[in-house]
């Protein structure tokens, strides 16, 4: 039906519809309503009828951006291993995690375990703090799951660490989804400020220790500040 009305010169009402996509005129209403609702299709009450809505133009940027958006990181990952020694990041948020969308490994032998797909969790990892902290999501429903000694599980305390997050615009991890993983986080904005993607970087504790991950805080910035210039945004 979406392809019906974005084929049609003009808008069409239902049983327009039903003839041109072979649906019964019933059916076609009933998913006309839905799409409606979510401001995919749009009904002109003077007329009855139905033409595309808004929703599809956000849509439409969303995955533009998405789709812009590792060829844009993908020269910043790069240099910010260069620049760090350590595996460079690039995720998105998900529904409840951040996910990994690309990487680029550290030189080094021993390296941090990373992959596209997997998981960051919202309350244990650089990354997913970011997403909570910068990404307008609630925080994690029920009890947070312990993974280490350092995993932070009451709410309070993760609050408070969310809130220097957004004061300061960048998250650290020491240890807390896994033992001997140390890593930081900063946002990447969207053309309107808002939180598109996440730039990390990470490394075994040993190698990645404290220092270090300080020394990478002001590359791993400028790189994240230069992706958000490139999709768009500028800073205040």
């Amino acid at each position: 039906m979406i392809d019906a009305l974005a084929e049609a010169e003009s808008e069409l009402g239902t049983n327009e519809l039903a003839r041109r996509t072979g649906i019964n005129v019933s059916t076609v209403s009933r998913l006309l309503a839905t799409l409606a609702a979510d401001g995919v299709v749009e009904h002109l009450p003077e007329s009855g009828r139905y033409r595309l809505g808004p929703r599809l133009m956000q849509l439409g940027n969303i995955v533009l951006e998405r789709l812009d958006l590792r060829s844009i990181a993908s020269p910043h990952l790069h240099a910010l291993v260069a620049a760090t020694g350590e595996t460079a990041t690039l995720s998105v948020a998900g529904e409840r995690d951040a996910l990994t969308v690309d990487f680029v490994r550290s030189p080094a032998s021993v390296q941090s375990v990373v992959q596209v797909g997997r998981p960051s969790i919202a309350h244990a990892t650089a990354t997913g703090k970011v997403m909570l902290a910068l990404g307008g999501r609630p925080l994690p429903a029920g009890p947070l799951k312990t993974y280490t000694a350092r995993t932070i599980t009451q709410r309070a305390a993760l609050a408070r660490e969310l809130a220097e997050i957004r004061q300061r615009g960048y998250a650290f991890n020491f240890g807390e989804r896994e033992e001997d993983l140390h890593a930081l986080a900063a946002p990447v904005h969207g053309a309107r400020g808002e939180l598109v993607a996440i730039l990390g970087v990470q490394g075994p504790a040993s190698r990645f220790a404290r220092a270090k991950m300080k020394a990478a805080v002001e590359p791993l910035l400028e790189h994240a500040r230069a992706v958000s210039r490139e999709l768009g945004w500028q800073s205040s």
